[in-house]
């Protein structure tokens, strides 16, 4: 049998995924009409559903062209979703994502059950503003590209939907931000098993998921990201807790919030 294969890091598709729980900051661009500023992305499989103003570009430049869900073809849209880091760096951007495909109207019958089902997976207060400023688009994804300090890869509809979030995509921003307000003394602890000569500057926390914790390196030569792995991938609030402080190397130092 052959041996499963080992990551450090998430794959570009779980990242993309675990951004477009969290967005905060997307535009959906359709052919012909203006940018859109966006709330909700879920996706499900190789769809996006995307909740834009009623009263948008978007919105009406689908229906003025009657694309419904049952049209034959959509209008080719463009999907930019900004994920930003939660603390005041120099430069926020963690990663832009790009999904590309075609854009349909939700018929507006289903929007409401459609709402509801995405609110159980995905909880998000627009979702109530359904038929009251809000409309949903259905974006069929034919590629997505993610770009981050890393570098940029290209990622396919169908790895797309078969990778899953962080399980920590909820609380993430949250910790970062507690572990950068409230635990200086931990931080400390963890730049100080990066490398030297990344130990330079301001070092910040960027990010954290079951893989380990990133960190933003702001020098005069610019910003840089860098990641410390765990010694393997956490499943639970419990296992994060104790992959932090061993790494510091404190296993007794209290890490993140109650």
């Amino acid at each position: 049998m052959t041996p499963a294969a080992v990551t450090d890091r998430p794959t570009d598709a779980e990242m993309i995924q675990t951004a477009c729980r969290r967005v905060e900051n997307a535009i959906l661009a359709v052919e012909g009409a203006e940018t859109t500023p966006v709330d909700v992305v879920h996706l499900f499989e190789t769809q996006a559903f995307i909740l834009v103003p009623t009263d948008g570009d978007a919105m009406q430049s689908l229906l003025d062209s009657g694309y419904g869900a049952n049209a034959g073809d959509g209008v080719a849209a463009m999907l930019e979703i900004t994920d930003c880091a939660p603390i005041d760096l120099r430069e926020r951007v963690r990663s832009l994502i790009w999904l590309k495909g075609d854009a349909f109207a939700v018929p507006a019958d289903l929007e409401r059950d459609l709402a509801i089902e995405i609110a159980d997976d995905q909880p998000h207060s627009g979702l109530l503003d359904i038929g009251h400023g809000r409309s949903m688009l259905r974006l069929q994804i034919d590629s997505a590209v993610i770009a981050s300090a890393a570098g940029a890869a290209a990622v396919t509809a169908s790895d797309l939907a078969g990778a899953t979030p962080d399980p920590f995509w909820e609380y993430e921003n949250d910790w970062v931000a507690h572990l950068d307000e409230d635990h200086a003394e931990l931080v400390d602890q963890l730049v100080r098993k990066l490398p030297r000569h990344l130990r330079r500057g301001r070092v910040r926390p960027l990010g954290l998921d079951r893989f380990g914790i990133r960190f933003r390196i702001e020098d005069t030569d610019g910003d840089s990201d860098v990641r410390l792995p765990f010694s393997r991938p956490v499943a639970d609030v419990y296992e994060l807790s104790h992959a932090l402080r061993s790494l510091a190397g404190c296993p007794f130092m209290n890490s993140l919030p109650d």
